[in-house]
């Protein structure tokens, strides 16, 4: 976590659809005493499934289509400490046949000027009984759009 220029992986033309509060817990730090990197993820994961929790057509486990995530990353900037709360702001990019990449940045509440990590991950939607890509269903494209 340096202070060195980083490549933004969010284009310009992807739109903010969903932004979460939630608390850095005590449990969420390492040994380090600062959160540990995998906690990042689940920080993005949780905004995530707040946002398809939206989706009128996003069934669930038992369906027969649904998206999964396909790569994610995370470009660690400053680390985050306990106590405070997080802002997730997502971000989702241009919807493809079967995939849609989504950004997120992750600010302190009592510092949102300052970007603490950013991240994205590649959504492909699928069939669960063959496992392959499908196209995404017409409403669910319209409503992404």
């Amino acid at each position: 976590m340096t202070d060195a220029p980083r490549k933004e992986s969010r284009p310009d033309d992807a739109n903010l659809v969903h932004t979460e509060m939630m608390p850095i817990r005590w449990g969420d730090m390492d040994a380090m005493m600062h959160v540990n990197n995998t906690v990042y993820f689940r920080y993005m994961e949780q905004a995530r499934i707040s946002w398809m929790d939206t989706w009128a057509s996003s069934g669930g486990a038992d369906a027969e289509e649904g998206p999964v995530v396909a790569t994610a990353s995370c470009q660690f900037r400053r680390p985050l400490k306990y106590p405070g709360s997080i802002e997730i702001r997502l971000f989702a990019g241009r919807i493809g046949r079967s995939s849609l990449p989504t950004y997120y940045e992750i600010r302190r509440a009592d510092d949102p000027d300052t970007v603490y990590a950013t991240g994205d991950a590649l959504f492909v939607w699928i069939s669960n009984v063959t496992g392959k890509p499908v196209s995404f269903p017409d409403e669910l494209r319209r409503r992404l759009k």
